[in-house]
């Protein structure tokens, strides 16, 4: 049955959480709950062995006929599913699904024409808000000529995640998408008891499978996609919009004195998103991501970008976002902790700022401020530990392995070797013709701790070499695959980006043969460097 929709009507219930008392047509009406404990909103009737949020997404996913593993992993990816009271998040958006209203995105306003529900529900009810993204998303996915088919399978809901998201940067929409996806696979689970298994995933990303996911110098066939920080070698670059900042020549302009950290009150993707946003009026200059480590810079540190709220401090500062919220100590993960102390010991030592409490501060400590960032779940002795070595922080670790390193390399006899390029990294390089079989060439590392590595790698281009080479990185959750274009942008390092990767003696990075496009496959060098 098609769904139909804008809602004709809702009601609002006295003394309980409001529940839509009336659906499209053939469509049962949703039941009025209690509120639950957790202030997540209404208790799943009959479902007490479940979370409180598990039922609001099957009823919001059969109604709007949007699977509801997805919208939870879209909700995990956007708040970990925490509605934090309805506040607002840096970009405008409310509720565990981030239902969004700023002047480039207007998610909310859209959840609210197409349900029928004040949008005051939407941003304080999570139940309402769940019910409100599974509406915004069912119509982006009959924009996008969804069939019922085809809206039963994960995977074709790509286009309509992108949508939701609102990035302009192709790559910010495909690092915004992929999150989500990335959570299907792995599967996750939270305090409160909601949890999603993995499952194998294979999006359909349309135009997006061209975009070099963000992080990524590979050049997969999309100009000023995929560039990296000229000045921080693991971030990854996607500018602000120019008037979120203001252009300078610091150090000649303004001494470069402090580092100011924060906690973004926000997801990693939304917020490089939101630097890009002519809207925002805000940047700044790195932002690194919970789950790994990544970090993208936005500004560059020689321009002054507006986030300390004080001109004076902003001049004489560099700004460090960190995904997620102040009170919520789970977004503040370990490889989080590591990567940001690495940049901001980077820093310290490029500009002879002092590795103390004096000069490396939270947002709240500016004068003037009016922000409690990066709050009390910051863990100030473990990052300080980090930025001065003496936590073991580990950042700067790096390792190469060539095709020629003993007991290093592995490849079947199918890999011919050849000295024809003089773009090779060392003597030689392994070439193999493309196969519908994946018969890996393995690069295998002894990594010292389970953290967050940038994944480098080194071949020679050459136009008759195949435009899809697949590099698969192990990680733990399962191997992922980077596909890159080795008919340019050879003869020099290139990132696949940044992953987490298990420690030991194992093979962690490889070339495979099962490659859709023509020529040659390459296998010639891989680098690891701990972030």
């Amino acid at each position: 049955m098609t769904v139909r929709f804008p809602l004709r009507r809702a009601s609002y219930l006295l003394g309980a959480t409001l529940i839509l008392a009336a659906g499209p047509a053939g469509q049962p009406a949703l039941a009025a709950a209690p509120a639950d404990s957790t202030g997540n909103g209404p208790a799943v009737v009959g479902a007490a062995a479940r979370s409180p949020l598990a039922g609001a997404f099957e009823r919001a996913g059969a109604r709007y006929q949007v699977p509801a593993d997805l919208l939870a992993a879209l909700g995990y990816a956007e708040t970990r599913l925490d509605g934090h009271g309805g506040a607002p998040s840096a970009s405008g958006g409310y509720g565990v699904m981030h239902l969004t209203s700023n002047p480039k995105l207007r998610t909310l306003d859209l959840a609210a024409t197409l349900t029928g529900l004040d949008p005051a529900v939407l941003r304080t009810d999570s139940t309402a808000n769940i019910l409100g993204a599974a509406a915004v998303l069912r119509s982006y996915a009959d924009a996008a000529g969804l069939d019922a088919n085809q809206r039963a399978d994960v995977d074709h809901w790509y286009l309509p995640v992108v949508r939701y998201g609102g990035a302009g940067d192709p790559a910010v929409a495909r690092l915004y998408a992929d999150a989500v996806y990335d959570l299907l696979g792995t599967g996750f689970s939270t305090p409160s008891g909601t949890s999603v298994a993995p499952t194998a995933v294979s999006p359909q990303r349309g135009a997006y499978a061209t975009v070099a996911p963000l992080g990524s110098s590979v050049n997969a066939g999309t100009d000023g996609v995929g560039t990296l920080s000229t000045d921080y070698g693991p971030a990854a670059w996607a500018p602000a919009y120019s008037g979120n900042y203001t252009a300078s020549s610091r150090e000649s302009a303004y001494p470069i004195n402090y580092v100011i950290i924060h906690v973004a009150q926000g997801s990693y993707a939304g917020t490089v998103n939101w630097f890009q946003n002519s809207a925002a009026g805000v940047s700044a200059h790195y932002t690194f991501r919970s789950s790994d480590g990544a970090v993208t810079q936005s500004v560059r540190d020689k321009d002054i970008a507006w986030h300390a709220g004080n001109w004076t401090y902003n001049t004489q500062s560099i700004g460090i976002e960190h995904e997620g919220y102040v009170n919520q100590a789970s977004w503040f993960t370990d490889a989080m902790y590591r990567a940001s102390a690495a940049l901001t010991r980077h820093l310290c030592d490029k500009y002879g700022i002092p590795k103390d409490r004096s000069h490396i501060i939270g947002h709240n400590q500016v004068p003037g401020a009016t922000h409690t960032d990066p709050g009390p779940n910051w863990n100030w002795t473990t990052y300080m530990q980090y930025v001065t070595g003496s936590g073991g922080g580990g950042g700067g670790w790096t390792a190469t392995v060539d095709n020629t390193t003993s007991g290093r390399f592995t490849a079947s006899a199918n890999w011919g070797v050849s000295t024809y390029s003089a773009q090779r990294q060392g003597v030689d390089y392994r070439y193999a013709n493309p196969v519908a079989a994946s018969d890996v060439a393995w690069y295998r590392f002894n990594v010292p701790a389970t953290a967050s590595y940038r994944v480098d790698v080194w071949y020679p281009a050459d136009p008759g070499y195949n435009d899809s080479t697949p590099y698969v990185v192990a990680t733990p959750s399962g191997n992922q695959t980077v596909i890159v274009n080795q008919r340019s942008g050879g003869g020099q390092w290139r990132s696949l980006g940044a992953f987490t990767l298990a420690a030991g003696d194992a093979n962690k990075v490889g070339v495979s043969r099962w490659a859709s496009g023509t020529g040659y496959v390459i296998a010639d060098a891989v680098r690891l460097t701990r972030l």
